[in-house]
C-alpha cells in the first residue's frame, strides 16, 4: 500500500486542544474579516476559509447550529449547506479554474475530523499535479498566495456571483 503523507497539517492537529470553545462558533461570533476567514453568512451556515488548507481556495461551509451529528440538523440548514456548497463550486471554478474539486464531511475523529464537535463540510479545489514532490518529499505545501488574498479575492468573487 502507498502512503501519502501531509506533514504540513501537523501545525493544525497540534493547535490547542484544551481550549473547550469551538472554532467555528467563537469565528462567527466575530465580525468578517482575514483573522476570522468568514467568507460568506447565510441564514443557518456560512463559508469560511480553512486554516490550514489544501490548496488555495480551500473552503468549509458550517451550519451556526454546534453539532457533531449530521441527523441533528434540520433539513432547511441540510438544504442551504447544500446550496452554500454548489455556490462555492461555482466561485471557486469561475476565480480559480480547478481541474476538480474534493468536496465531504469527516465525522468523527477516526474519519479524519480535525474539528469533531462541529461537522463542517470542505469544498477543496484540485488541479493535477497540486499534491507534488515538494509536498511528498519536502514535506512543504506550496501555496501561490496567502490566506489574506485569498480571503479578499473570494469574498470579492462571491459578491459578484
Amino acid at each position: 500500500m502507498d502512503h501519502i503523507y501531509s506533514p504540513w497539517r501537523k501545525e493544525y492537529f497540534d493547535r490547542d486542544k484544551n481550549n473547550p470553545a469551538c472554532v467555528f462558533c467563537e469565528a462567527a461570533k466575530q465580525p468578517d474579516s482575514p483573522e476570522n476567514l468568514i467568507i460568506f453568512r447565510g441564514k443557518l451556515a456560512f463559508v469560511i476559509l480553512n486554516r490550514y488548507p489544501y490548496t488555495s481556495g480551500h473552503l468549509m461551509v458550517v451550519p451556526f447550529q454546534h453539532s457533531s451529528a449530521l441527523s441533528e440538523l434540520t433539513d432547511d440548514t441540510m438544504l442551504e449547506m447544500m446550496q452554500l456548497t454548489q455556490k462555492a463550486v461555482s466561485v471557486l471554478g469561475q476565480e480559480y479554474q480547478p481541474q476538480g474539486f474534493n468536496i465531504g464531511m469527516n465525522l468523527g475523529a477516526v474519519a479524519g475530523a480535525g474539528i469533531t464537535e462541529h461537522l463542517h463540510m470542505h469544498v477543496v479545489p484540485r488541479w493535477q499535479g497540486d499534491a507534488n514532490f515538494v509536498s511528498v518529499i519536502g514535506q512543504t505545501r506550496v501555496l501561490p498566495e496567502t490566506l489574506e488574498e485569498t480571503y479578499y479575492r473570494m469574498r470579492q468573487a462571491w459578491k459578484k456571483a
